[in-house]
């Protein structure tokens, strides 16, 4: 009977990680940061504080897949992850959206130049050569803040104006970080 209790205690964990975890990664995966998105802005709506949410992705990282094949391009994002989560706070969220695609929440900034300084720090974390096998593999980001409450008042707006703003830090040559902006 305990060898039971034991043995369904491991595959609730299993589900749970499965449903909230990036395999790849360990990161948390999309409907986890949703979950905690939503939690910490109204966190932050308390507190009457402001937050950040930086959405990042890899500059031209399907040619890494088509190149070198999947393994170097899941070898390259699990070594991203590491740096994002070596850049920001344990009180921030780094999570994997899909592909390669990262968002990050600041659970808690005093002005803007916080996130850009955030947004800074993971540029030059990355700039760093990835090495795998025999390869040396070099990343660069494309980078979009979006600001709280300023840019939006829900978890999906703020998400929203995030990847918008990263699509400007593409259209601006890539490598760099672009805030949201009507």
């Amino acid at each position: 009977l305990c060898a039971l209790a034991i043995e369904r205690d491991s595959t609730h964990q299993r589900i749970h990680q499965l449903a909230f975890f990036d395999v790849l990664t360990g990161l948390p995966n999309r409907a986890l940061f949703r979950t905690s998105a939503e939690r910490a802005l109204t966190d932050l709506r308390r507190g009457n504080h402001t937050g950040a949410l930086l959405f990042l992705d890899l500059d031209r990282f399907k040619h890494v897949n088509d190149v070198l094949g999947y393994a170097f391009g899941d070898r390259l994002l699990q070594a991203v992850a590491e740096r994002l989560g070596a850049c920001v706070r344990t009180t921030d969220t780094v999570a994997r959206q899909g592909g390669d695609e990262f968002v990050i929440l600041l659970s808690e900034i005093e002005q803007r130049d916080d996130a850009a300084r955030i947004a800074d720090k993971l540029l030059k974390a990355c700039a760093h050569p990835v090495r795998v096998g025999s390869h040396e593999l070099h990343v660069t980001l494309g980078i979009g803040i979006s600001i709280y409450p300023d840019d939006g008042a829900t978890a999906d707006a703020v998400l929203q104006n995030a990847d918008t703003a990263m699509y400007y830090a593409k259209a601006n040559g890539r490598n760099n970080f672009q805030f949201f902006r009507t």
